[in-house]
């Protein structure tokens, strides 16, 4: 063994400059990553008293506070942005390594800085448009707090400066010289050369949407670059290279995706899904469940699809529905030897099983841009999100048939009863969210956060368990995954609004009238709404096709109803599978489980969320049967 001393000595020159940069640089890091992680948790928990004040000065005080939904949106931006930062700083932003990880150690670590520069390439590109577009919102004045809107949107290039801050901390402190050098003149010559052949890109008109929607992204995705950063590259450089459109419209459009009043339940109810975990609400629902079914091969497999089809709607956003879901099952499932990947894969499907089933913020969007009854849409959607969900269950069983029961003991009628008073808070919880969303009482945002207050006092009164100085870390948690799912939204928001600028909308709504025959119809939107699905958030891809293609379906006889649950369920199977589905890497952030483990297990759930999905199809009835 050599001494502390000896090794010293051993020591060339570059490896005692890199030393002496470490120890430079990794106080500035703490220091920043702290200083983030304070104000972005802070933030949380501000959203939730300014919310749940809004929510009681209505409801009990009958004085509604006109200023708290504006003053939670822009604290919502700010949380957003300060979020991805904590997100970049822990790595934890999603990205897909199934190419990359099967590399060398010294590849990998390559194309892990590669993904860095990437990323760090579109944050210096973006600053100064950012600014450019906080400077314009200075001159907007908000309505109910009467102050500049530069409050809420200097968010964006502060974010975006901090998060290129963090991007160099890391380069610095887990990238080689060597590393940091090839991939930095690497990105640097490619953005180059793009910028040289710009005059060359404007004269390929559509083509250009296959070299940056599919080549550019696809290669950033492969490569390891985060998924968010892979949309946004590809979206600033088609409208920079071949278009006049001012980067500052990007930053809009960015701003206008992570803006979404829905997506304010995104934070909440991440942090919802932690809390129940952490009073012992989850345990004690476990335990019920796992009396029933536990018994069963496959049986809280099973119980995930009904969780997932009882909770779906309840906050409008489909990754914070999983939020509520995946805590409160996952650990049980885990310690009865279930791999994190098959978890993730069916909790990913669920997520578009579920997408049908109201009060879903998709149904409500479809009748809001078309005109179809909502009415009808809620109505029409339960039974086919039953037939997929049979579906999946069936596969469930096939994988399930030789599970190791042995050692699990079927639990007593008075042992049922028992652990089903205990858990009977818990229970009531999901109920008591759905009645007031569909009967109106509050918005999926307000109930959030009175799940939330309802959930603490659980924890403390009932279950007396409830520990703080671990709810100061959720709150960083919260934010974190929040920030990273939310610039995800964002940069593909952006993305969408590119390809809308392009007509390819129109040339594919045109192109789909030409085919004739509602079979035919039918089988393009299904493969076409899979392949949007998997590069477009969902609500973005219905706005932009919604109004032209149901026209057509009513025009060949096609009910419009019946056409949305296809729609939804096609949209769905590719929003949620590998490897361009936003959906599905939002589902792994939410159940913190890296995305490559899913791939091997997700394809027989898709498999047969396609099957569903063509039953539905095809057996209009299973759409229309009770209108």
């Amino acid at each position: 063994m050599q001494s502390p001393s000896a090794s010293l000595a051993l020591e060339t020159p570059e490896q005692e400059e890199v030393t002496a940069l470490k120890r430079v640089v990794t106080p500035i890091d703490k220091f920043l990553g702290c200083s983030v992680e304070l104000v972005a948790g802070t933030l949380v928990f501000a959203e939730i008293v300014v919310l749940l004040s809004g929510v009681t000065s209505r409801y009990l005080l009958h004085s509604p506070l006109v200023w708290a939904d504006e003053l939670a949106s822009i604290l919502f931006l700010w949380l957003s942005m300060l979020g991805a930062v904590v997100a970049l700083r822990r790595s934890e932003h999603m990205r897909m390594t199934a190419i990359v990880s099967k590399m060398s150690a010294s590849n990998r670590a390559f194309m892990d800085t590669l993904a860095i520069v990437a990323s760090l390439a579109f944050l210096l590109l973006i600053f100064g448009p950012a600014w450019e577009y906080a400077s314009e919102e200075a001159m907007i004045t908000t309505p109910a707090l009467e102050i500049s809107n530069i409050w809420r949107a200097i968010a964006i290039p502060l974010g975006c400066g901090l998060m290129a801050v963090t991007s160099l901390l890391r380069l610095c402190l887990v990238g080689k010289r060597i590393n940091v050098i090839t991939a930095a003149v690497g990105v640097v010559l490619v953005v180059a050369l793009f910028y040289m052949a710009g005059p060359s890109l404007k004269s390929l008109g559509k083509t250009n949407l296959l070299i940056f929607f599919v080549g550019v992204v696809g290669a950033n995705v492969f490569a390891g670059v985060p998924i968010a950063f892979s949309f946004a590259l590809a979206t600033f450089g088609y409208l920079g290279l071949t278009t006049r459109t001012p980067m500052l419209v990007m930053v809009g459009r960015l701003d206008e995706g992570m803006s979404h009043l829905v997506l304010l339940a995104v934070p909440l109810f991440v942090f919802l899904g932690q809390l129940i975990e952490m009073t012992g609400m989850a345990r004690a629902m476990v335990r019920f469940l796992a009396s029933m079914l536990g018994h069963v091969k496959g049986g809280l497999s099973y119980v995930l699809i009904g969780a997932m089809y009882l909770v779906s709607g309840i906050s409008g956003s489909k990754t914070a529905d999983q939020a509520a879901v995946a805590p409160v099952l996952f650990p049980e499932m885990k310690a009865r030897g279930a791999k994190a990947g098959d978890l993730v894969a069916l909790l990913s499907i669920t997520g578009a099983q579920t997408e049908t089933v109201p009060p879903s913020i998709v149904l409500i969007t479809i009748g809001s841009v078309t005109g179809v009854s909502i009415a009808a849409l809620f109505t029409g959607g339960l039974l086919p999100a039953f037939i997929v969900g049979m579906a999946l269950c069936f596969v469930v069983w096939r994988r399930n048939r030789s599970e190791d029961l042995s050692q699990v003991k079927r639990a007593t009628k008075k042992e049922i009863f028992q652990l089903f008073v205990v858990a009977l808070p818990a229970l009531v919880l999901p109920f008591l969210i759905r009645f007031a969303v569909v009967g109106g009482v509050a918005t999926a945002t307000e109930v959030s956060t009175l799940g939330i207050a309802y959930s603490v006092l659980a924890g403390l009164l009932l279950y007396r368990q409830f520990d703080f100085k671990r709810a100061a870390r959720m709150l960083v948690e919260t934010a974190s995954l929040s920030g990273a799912i939310i610039f995800i939204i964002g940069a593909a928001t952006s993305m969408a609004w590119g390809l809308t600028q392009s007509g390819f909308s129109q040339d594919l709504a045109h192109l789909m009238k030409q085919l004739g025959g509602q079979t035919t119809f039918m089988i393009v939107s299904i493969f076409a709404f899979i392949i949007l699905g998997s590069v477009l958030e969902g609500i973005p891809a219905i706005v932009l096709f919604g109004p032209l293609l149901f026209p057509i379906a009513k025009e060949i006889g096609v009910n419009e109803v019946h056409y949305a649950m296809v729609v939804i369920l096609a949209m769905g199977a590719g929003l949620f599978s590998p490897p361009f589905g936003v959906g599905y890497y939002g589902c792994c952030a939410v159940s913190k489980v890296h995305p490559d483990e899913g791939i091997r297990y997700i394809w027989g759930y898709l498999a047969a969320l396609v099957f569903g999905l063509f039953i539905v199809a095809f057996v209009p009835w299973i759409s229309t049967g009770f209108l």
